[in-house]
Order: structure tokens, then sequence, then C-alpha cells
């Protein structure tokens, strides 16, 4: 039992040297300016509270990791007016081209683990194997 025990841990150990050793799938191009002032947007405007990026955030809004794909006009129509769960933040049209560069930056880094139409209403979701 004792000798098992001991492998867990060493198999552990060098599965988390591996893990944080080893290059990852990383974006190659380092964020724009525009990019950074729109992360600095997104985190000025509380965005995460209600989207997501790679699955991380909020609920009430969609995971917006690959929104970008969609386009520049998609994404500008609902940061120039809202929606009805979406407050208007009264952006101007540079903060706009900058969050929208953030999320091109996003975009290029990975992919959503969920397709927008698997998510609910609610903003829930189940991940199916």
């Amino acid at each position: 039992m004792r000798a098992f025990l001991l492998f867990l841990c060493l198999a552990c150990a060098a599965f988390t040297g591996f893990v944080y050793t080893s290059e990852g799938p990383r974006t190659e191009a380092a964020p724009s300016p525009a990019a950074l002032a729109g992360i600095q947007l997104w985190q000025d405007k509380n965005c995460q509270s209600c989207h997501q990026l790679y699955g991380l955030g909020g609920y009430m809004g969609p995971d917006l990791t690959n929104v970008a794909r969609k386009g520049d006009q998609y994404m500008s129509s609902f940061l120039k007016s809202g929606t009805e769960r979406m407050p208007n933040f009264q952006l101007s049209e540079s903060e706009i081209e900058r969050i929208c560069a953030f999320l091109h930056w996003v975009d290029q880094s990975g992919s959503a683990r969920v397709s927008a139409d698997a998510v609910h209403w609610t903003g829930s979701y189940i991940i199916k194997p």
C-alpha cells in the first residue's frame, strides 16, 4: 500500500512538473496597443461579471471567446446600443474599436468549449462528451 501511495505521489509530481514546464497552446502575437486598451475597458466595465472568456466568467451573457469570428459589425451593434439584458454603456466609437480589438486577440488564442447553440437562455449549459 505504501509503495502504491509513493508511486501516486511521484506520478503527480512528474505530471505537475510536465504541465508547468511544457509549452502549451498560446497565441504568438502579443496584444496590440488597441487590444491592451480593450482589456482595460473590459475590466473597467466589469464585462466578466456577465460574459465568459474560455468558459470563465458570468453566465448572464454568452461566452465571447470566439465572437470576433462574427465580425466587427456584429460585435459593435451590441456595444453601441445594448440589449434587453445588456446595458448601454454609452461607449464611444474608439472604445468600441478597442473592445473589438481585444476580442479579436482573444479569438486568435483559443476556442470556447461550448457552442452558442448549447447555451440555454439562462446562460447555463451542459457539456456532453
